[in-house]
């Protein structure tokens, strides 16, 4: 990764050793926390048993990961799209929608955090990945799902469980895990916190409080089973790891 010394934690931050989202509203808007936080839930937890060798963070971004993988690999290359202001640690300047600028099997694992959505030719970037990925390497990815639409006019699709499916099939990968991230009660709070963030004063705290009782009424039993029974129909996203069979 270029000029690492100068990395700042952004989207994604270290609270009392757990990874959750920033509460800085210039990195993660006060109605998307509840959203980030989930999702920094599942490489937090997946990242230290899935990351290794080489890695190349697609979509990289501010590197919002970097701090979460960074000493479980041997190298972070960082690919995305140049003269982004945020492109102060970009490695290789690339656009997803083409070819890969990597030889084959060069990667042993490929970070793609909210990046798909934003892909418009996403079969190409399949078949991509599984190409530069070495055998026994491994992706790690999230997308949303009901959620809304974000860096506009770029926000191109929502994919269901089956569709994420039919993707690793098709590249020829395995697939190693398909997490739901959330479940009704989170798509509600989700649409309720962005929606009040936007009102005048009392806005910003009524969504805090909204997706914080969420979150408390979710670690519940009651809760969880209500989670559970709805996460099939109204997931709020997807965490999914896929392998290149050796």
């Amino acid at each position: 990764m270029k000029d690492p010394g100068s990395w700042q934690p952004s989207k994604f931050v270290y609270r009392r050793g757990k990874l959750m989202a920033s509460r800085d509203i210039d990195e993660v808007g006060v109605g998307s926390r509840l959203m980030v936080d989930r999702v920094a839930r599942c490489y937090d937890a997946n990242l230290r048993c899935h990351a290794r060798g080489r890695l190349v963070d697609l979509g990289c971004g501010k590197v919002p990961l970097y701090g979460a993988y960074a000493d479980l690999v041997t190298d972070v290359v960082c690919a995305d799209l140049g003269g982004a202001p945020h492109a102060t640690h970009l490695d290789v300047e690339c656009d997803l929608n083409e070819p890969l600028p990597f030889a084959d099997q060069t990667f042993d694992t490929i970070v793609l955090s909210d990046v798909l959505e934003h892909i418009a030719r996403p079969e190409l970037l399949w078949t991509e990945m599984a190409r530069i990925l070495a055998a026994d390497g491994e992706i790690l990815l999230n997308v949303p799902f009901y959620y809304w639409i974000h860096a506009a006019p770029h926000d191109y699709y929502r994919y269901t469980e089956f569709a994420l499916r039919r993707f690793v099939a098709a590249a020829g990968l395995e697939l190693v895990r398909l997490d739901v991230i959330g479940a009704a009660p989170e798509v509600i709070a989700d649409v309720v916190a962005k929606n009040f963030a936007r009102v005048p004063l009392v806005g910003r705290p009524v969504a805090v409080a909204v997706q914080w009782l969420t979150a408390a009424f979710s670690a519940t039993p009651p809760g969880r089973k209500i989670s559970r029974a709805t996460s099939a129909s109204f997931p709020l996203g997807y965490f999914l790891i896929a392998r290149k069979p050796a």
